[in-house]
């Protein structure tokens, strides 16, 4: 590691939500008026009522977001400001004779607890039952305009400009000639971008969902389905089509049609803002598993309060629009797009693939889909316990591919 540059060294960061905030949150949660929700026992039309009342009752009243603050300003964290915005991350040294720095990038709109459960084991492997050998140095950054990297001072982010910010973020400001990346959901678009821009920066990239730079650049930009048809046969790849369009995509329709609209209405109702959080995670986790088990309440309030108290989900959704709004340009046209070594972790709860149902049926899907051309594989892992939030989920697979995809590439 060479000498952090001077003009941009990052500052400690604590986290220290003003009390004036909290109390503002209390009463606006107390305030709330509920909607009538007639018939949604099942949530046929949205998150219900009956199982967002209690959650919004709780957080008025008895949620301690001081004992959350604590657990999160237990890593070492830092704030600097990189091409006009603040960026938020841990920085936690390994432990061992050659740790490798490990930049990990979160997804829309994961928890920011979602990299926790990993960091003791890859920064010191050996505390853990492992071998030091594998030790990193783990850098766990907010997204620009998400959580605590905030408020953005420019408005034309996106996952390619992003990936400019942490090169610039990993290299010049920490010093480190080479890293790796890990990243899924919107952090995959940074991570791939990552891989096709700086790959002789980068060790390699471990990815939980293989997606590539150029996205959303086509005429239906908004519809995740580009179009396709629903397949008329009925079994399981039809069920699975169904429930993957009813799941995901009103979120990118809405995101990229409409982001500010709705964002009036999240920036001033924690209830409503909660309402689209809470829909997300219980609808995108597992689809056989437990999610309040995965996800407890008071989990899932400490990943809301984060959202309300930095104002930072209309910036957060605003960044889907903007990779249509300041389209990517690719960089050279060697083959394979992302030139350096990929790995995965694939978990078979996600809503996406339809049609998947084993991790060997998982893997194929990989194999024999649209984007497997643009990436160097080296580790392609499947497992049956997890949803669209890995780390978060099914932090142990996730430890243990990213471990065995850089082992060799160190």
């Amino acid at each position: 590691m060479t000498e952090t540059t001077p003009n941009r060294r990052p500052e400690p960061f604590t986290i220290d939500v003003a009390q004036d905030v909290l109390d503002d949150l209390r009463n606006r949660l107390k305030a709330t008026r509920f909607a009538q929700d007639l018939d949604n026992e099942d949530e046929y039309y949205g998150l219900s009522t009956a199982y967002l009342k209690p959650l919004v009752e709780y957080w008025a009243t008895d949620f301690d977001w001081r004992a959350v603050e604590k657990e999160f300003n237990s890593f070492a964290r830092y704030r600097v400001e990189l091409g006009g915005t603040p960026i938020q991350f841990i920085h936690e040294p390994g432990k061992g004779p050659n740790p490798v720095p490990l930049l990990l990038l979160h997804g829309w709109p994961w928890p920011p607890q979602s990299y926790h459960a990993m960091i003791g084991p890859l920064t010191d492997p050996a505390a853990y039952g492992g071998d030091p050998a594998d030790a990193f140095d783990v850098v766990v950054a907010d997204l620009p305009g998400f959580a605590h990297s905030t408020p953005v001072g420019r408005g034309d982010l996106n996952y390619w400009k992003m990936a400019d910010l942490f090169h610039e973020l990993m290299t010049d400001v920490l010093g480190y000639e080479k890293f790796a990346v890990g990243g899924a959901d919107y952090g995959a678009l940074v991570t791939t971008q990552l891989g096709h821009k700086y790959a002789k920066n980068l060790y390699g990239v471990h990815l939980g969902h293989e997606m590539t730079p150029g996205i959303f650049q086509n005429d239906r930009f908004w519809d995740l389905t580009g179009g396709a048809a629903v397949p008329t046969e009925p079994g399981r790849l039809r069920d699975d089509v169904l429930h993957m369009n009813e799941t995901l995509v009103s979120h990118v329709a809405v995101h990229m049609l409409d982001a500010q609209s709705i964002t009036h209405g999240f920036n001033d109702s924690p209830a409503g803002m909660l309402a689209w959080l809470v829909r997300k995670w219980k609808t995108w986790s597992d689809r056989w598993g437990d999610f309040e088990k995965v996800f407890p309440r008071d989990a899932i309030l400490g990943a809301a309060t984060v959202y309300w108290v930095n104002q930072a989900l209309g910036s957060s959704i605003r960044v889907y629009r903007n990779s249509v709004r300041h389209p990517w340009q690719p960089s050279h046209d060697r083959q394979p797009l992302i030139e350096v070594p990929a790995g995965f972790t694939f978990l078979v709860g996600d809503t996406f693939p339809p049609g998947v149902r084993t991790p060997a049926e998982r893997i194929a899907a990989f194999e024999n889909g649209p984007t497997r051309s643009a990436f160097n594989a080296v580790n392609v892992n499947a497992h049956s316990d997890g949803g669209h939030f890995g780390p978060y989920e099914n932090p142990e697979a996730w430890i243990g591919d990213l471990r065995n995809t850089f082992r060799p590439l160190r």
